[in-house]
This record gives structure tokens, C-alpha cells and sequence, in this order.
């Protein structure tokens, strides 16, 4: 594992402890050696994360599509930059850098963009962990929806595991150089009888 990618909100939330998170996970990542790949955004946790890392000495680089670089989003510090045409291109190029898919606190995109990278695992266009940092239990309802989802038969037990949580950064870290992703992507798997 050389690269991570981070997904994270554009805002901070309303708990210092998300800013505190964000941090921690930048500044692991750098002195772990380990380049730090982002939504390349100044704003939010986004910013947090990619200054931390910055600040430890680290790699970063940023992917952002020219709609975001028009709103002055754009982090002018990064040892990289790339402006891409969409989200759509945003999500691919850094899927393409990363070497592993960890996911702070945040809205709506941050969930889309772990999502997405979890469904291209499951359909076995990768094998990189994904996992999210559960800061002070803030994926605990979401961790027990899909649980839930696993109990229910929406998804078999091998899908569910390829997602990690652990309350710290260097845990999940860690299991992600442990990972072993499935044998079997999900739609050729031969179905039980």
C-alpha cells in the first residue's frame, strides 16, 4: 500500500472531534510514508486532512473537476493538483491513484464516493480495502443498517466484510494492509442450493 485516498466532507460538523480526526489521519498518513489522495478541495474536513499531511511532510494530491476550481475550492499547496471535467472523472482518478479507500465524517458525496469504490470491489474491478473511521461511533447507525441489510439477504456476508471500521486511524490503516479481498466477485459467485 503506498497510497490513500480520503473521502471526507466539505464542512467540519459540529463536533470538534471531526476536525481533530481529520487531522490525525493526515498526519498518520504522511509518517507512514504514505501519499495521501484526495478531493483536492481547501474547505472542510478536506482541507483539514490535506494539511495535516502537508504539514508531517507528506505527498498530496488533490483531484478536483473544474466546477469546484471555478468556486475557488481549489487547495493552492498540494504537491499535486489534477482539474478534472467531472465528478464522474473526479472519482475514477482517484480511484486509479489510491491504493486504499479510507472515509472520515461526512454528507451525502462522501457516502456516494465510498459506495461506488465498495461496488467495484464487490463486481471485482479491484481488490483495495475501503473502510470507514468510525470517529466517536459516527458510522455506528450506518454500520448497523448494513448489517442489517446482510441479515435480511440484500447482501451475503463476504460483500459486508469487504467494508472495515475502526474507531482510529492507524487500526484501520492496519487492517487495510491486512486485507484480503473476496475470492469470488459478486456476480460470479455460484449461487447456494
Amino acid at each position: 500500500m503506498k497510497s490513500v485516498c480520503v473521502f471526507c466532507g466539505s464542512s467540519y460538523g459540529s463536533n470538534p472531534v471531526y476536525t481533530h480526526a481529520a487531522s490525525e489521519t493526515g498526519t498518520l498518513i504522511a509518517k507512514q510514508g504514505l501519499t495521501l489522495v484526495y478531493g483536492g478541495a481547501k474547505v472542510g474536513l478536506m482541507g483539514t486532512v490535506a494539511d495535516a499531511a502537508l504539514a508531517a511532510g507528506g505527498e498530496v494530491i488533490g483531484v478536483l473537476p473544474t466546477s469546484l476550481q471555478e468556486k475557488e475550492l481549489a487547495h493552492d499547496g498540494l504537491s499535486e493538483l489534477h482539474i478534472v471535467g467531472s465528478m464522474h472523472e473526479r472519482k475514477a482518478q482517484m480511484a486509479e491513484l489510491s491504493d486504499a479507500f479510507l472515509t472520515l465524517p461526512g454528507g451525502a458525496g462522501t457516502m456516494e464516493e465510498l459506495f461506488e469504490v465498495w461496488t467495484w470491489g464487490q463486481l471485482g474491478l479491484h481488490n483495495k480495502p475501503c473502510g470507514f473511521l468510525n470517529t466517536q461511533g459516527f458510522y455506528d447507525k450506518l454500520l448497523g443498517f448494513l448489517d442489517f441489510q446482510t441479515q435480511e439477504g440484500f447482501m451475503k456476508p463476504v460483500m459486508r466484510d469487504m467494508v472495515q471500521a475502526a474507531a482510529n486511524p492507524a487500526d484501520l490503516l492496519e487492517m487495510f494492509r491486512a486485507y484480503q479481498p473476496p475470492a469470488t466477485p459478486k456476480w460470479i459467485e455460484a449461487e447456494e442450493t
